[in-house]
């Protein structure tokens, strides 16, 4: 890590003893700023995110060698101070910081566990963009989750993963981390000959070297939360198709499992086509998905644009589940991870009408089912007691359980206008259980207290479904 300043041993003295302080330094025109905080407090991961800026966009350039485990990456973020800033922190855990500039100035760097502080030459004035540059490189760590699941970088047989749900995304890349900070990106990743690199959005350009290194770019041009960021790396299959008439469908498949998945990646667009008829316009520019051998990850995800799966897990109903997140969590996304019931009963109730639609059994046995699964009822749907509860039976089963009272109490006409109007009106933004629950009583006129009192937040099973 380096720590240099404009003028000096003494200065360089100065901004140390300042930073280990946690003092105050003067601004541009005398403005006093104070450190970011480092946390935003979150519910069941505290020092996740900072406080003091919001960031716009993140532009990252990386450089990946399986035969090493190197990652080298270079991450220039774009963002606006909310406060008269001192300092700030981003998310990052293990990796070395090689540099850091902010504006184009050198920054003093320290790090304590998964925060790196940056302090700028100068304190940044609240409502002024800036940009800080960090460059680091190391072997990526594999983070394991509260519930024992894994996610951040993991290593293929040929390349490797990334995925961040919820905290992940800081093992390969320094950022704020928390998805009430969503921001679009650009990735230029470069990895060795006969590999592929396949992230969110669209491709905009790839070249190969004459060492044989292929270097491609990704373009997100909506707000993305970091944690739905991904990267694959291997020798991948793809195949491209069009969806809605104009969204590009790129799908990637390991070799090994690309012709087991080949007939329902191609499928993508027809279930979009459903989709958008029951949830709205198609939030983003491009679509897709990326099929990985079993062991590989553990679990689907719904990465923006391009979710990810293991091939015992790429079925329809779980297809139908991703896809849905792309509205429901990718597009409107928890303005904290209490939220995250938000998420999943919207993904799991798309499973619900896509059976009814498709499969011949109406929501209500779906709701049956779900009611009779004495797991569904462990805790209140929007209050997961731990960070190890965030994705338990009653988030899934309970949380769409919910959804399907809202639809008993108001009618279907109703209910499929909040179901469309809810990714409508948090469109790329976020949003929380509080905002859910007045938007779907302004949409049905009328207090649905006793629904929310019992379904949503009550103990215990009710004694009917």
């Amino acid at each position: 890590m380096n720590a240099r300043s404009r003028t000096g041993a003494l200065a360089l003295s100065l901004a140390l003893a300042l930073l280990t302080a946690g003092c105050t330094g003067g601004g541009a025109g005398g403005v006093t700023g104070t450190p970011g905080a480092a946390g935003l407090r979150d519910p069941y991961f505290p020092r996740l995110g900072n406080g003091g800026y919001d960031v716009g966009h993140y532009a990252l350039t990386l450089a990946y060698e399986p035969a090493t485990g190197r990652l080298d990456g270079r991450a220039e973020i774009t963002a606006k101070a909310t406060q008269n800033l001192s300092a700030f922190n981003l998310d990052l855990a293990g990796l070395t910081v090689r540099d850091a500039t902010v504006d184009g100035a050198p920054a003093a760097v320290s790090r304590a566990g998964n925060e790196l502080t940056l302090r700028p030459r100068e304190d940044i004035d609240a409502g002024a963009e800036f940009r800080a540059v960090v460059t680091y490189d190391g072997v990526p760590e594999t983070v394991t989750d509260p519930d024992g699941s894994e996610e951040g970088w993991l290593k293929t047989a040929d390349g490797a993963l990334a995925v961040g749900e919820p905290t992940g995304s800081m093992a390969w890349f320094p950022g704020n981390h928390h998805p009430s900070d969503k921001a679009t990106y650009d990735l230029t990743v470069t990895v060795p000959a006969g590999l592929k690199a396949i992230s969110n959005g669209v491709m905009t350009s790839a070249r190969t070297a004459s060492d044989g290194h292929t270097t491609s770019v990704w373009h997100s041009a909506e707000p993305m939360a970091s944690y739905l960021a991904t990267l694959a790396i291997g020798r991948y299959d793809t195949t491209t198709a069009t969806a809605l008439g104009k969204v590009p469908v790129l799908t990637a498949a390991d070799p090994e499992v690309a012709a087991k998945s080949a007939a329902l990646r191609a499928r993508v667009p027809e279930i979009l086509k459903w989709q958008t008829e029951n949830f709205g316009p198609y939030p983003f520019a491009a679509a897709g998905a990326i099929v990985e051998r079993d062991g590989d990850v553990g679990y689907a995800l719904e990465t923006q644009s391009r979710p990810v799966f293991p091939l015992g897990s790429f079925d329809t109903p779980t297809l139908v589940h991703e896809l849905a997140h792309q509205w429901y969590g990718d597009s409107v996304t928890p303005a904290s991870w209490k939220d995250i019931w938000l998420n999943e009963s919207f993904a799991t109730y798309s499973e619900w009408l896509y059976a009814e639609d498709f499969g011949g059994t109406p929501a209500q046995k779906s709701f049956e089912r779900a009611f009779a699964d004495e797991d569904a009822w462990a805790f209140p749907p929007a209050e997961p007691p731990t960070a190890e509860d965030l994705f338990g039976a009653p988030v899934y089963q309970r949380g769409a359980m919910v959804l399907h009272k809202v639809r008993q109490a108001v009618g279907d006409d109703t209910f499929f206008e909040i179901l469309a109007g809810w990714p409508a009106k948090y469109r790329h933004s976020t949003a929380t259980t509080e905002d859910f629950t007045r938007y779907v009583e302004s949409v049905a006129g009328r207090d649905l207290g006793d629904l929310w009192d019992v379904w949503l937040y009550g103990d215990g099973k009710p004694a009917k479904p």
